[in-house]
């Protein structure tokens, strides 16, 4: 059986001034997004995580009665808090009919020293689950930090933090809260909270 390739629906967000590069691995197919902008699925916990890291509020980022997230509160957040987003795969093949990482086969990663090169203040790249870190350590051939923790890689002559976050999917066995706690650690270290 030949399955089909997908390219990303999205183009990369590089805000001016970004000091933290966030990528996951692919979004979801289509039919569970609930807004055009990345972590879109209603029930990825992402923006949750965030609301109630900045806010004390894990509904901050969603449109009250209605099962979305409220892409332009988010967009302006990530402009304000210099988060830049795109995801470690530009082009996949979905081996199972789900979103699942485990059975995403990465046909062409992204070129991440060229997001890189966009982004001239950017000082972390952050994983967001198991298959965008292992994307990643795969591309720059260095170290797999542990979840939570950070390692130093270079890319292109910076040294740069790269960081491995709990992923947001509720799949990923830990609570919303103990999420928070580790993106609140890295946020603290990298001086943007």
């Amino acid at each position: 059986m030949n399955i089909p390739t997908e390219s990303h629906p999205l183009k990369p967000f590089l805000p001016e001034g970004a000091r933290l590069l966030m990528l996951g691995s692919f979004p979801p197919k289509r039919e569970r997004w609930s807004m055009e902008f990345f972590y879109p699925n209603w029930i990825n916990d992402m923006w949750r995580i965030w609301g109630y890291i900045f806010f004390g509020d894990k509904h901050h980022f969603e449109i009250k009665g209605e099962k979305r997230f409220d892409s332009e509160r988010i967009i302006a957040f990530c402009h304000e808090h210099g988060i830049a987003l795109y995801d470690t795969a530009c082009e996949v093949r979905r081996l199972q009919d789900n979103a699942s990482d485990k059975f995403l086969e990465v046909v062409r990663p992204t070129d991440i020293e060229a997001l890189l090169n966009a982004l001239p203040h950017c000082q972390a790249i952050i994983t967001t689950g198991e298959k965008a870190t292992d994307t990643l350590v795969e591309q720059f051939a260095c170290p797999k930090p542990k979840v939570g923790e950070r390692v130093e890689i270079t890319v292109g002559g910076r040294t740069l933090h790269f960081w491995r976050m709990p992923s947001s999917s509720r799949a990923y066995p830990l609570s919303l809260e103990r999420k928070a706690e580790a993106y609140k650690k890295m946020l603290l270290a990298e001086g943007v909270l």
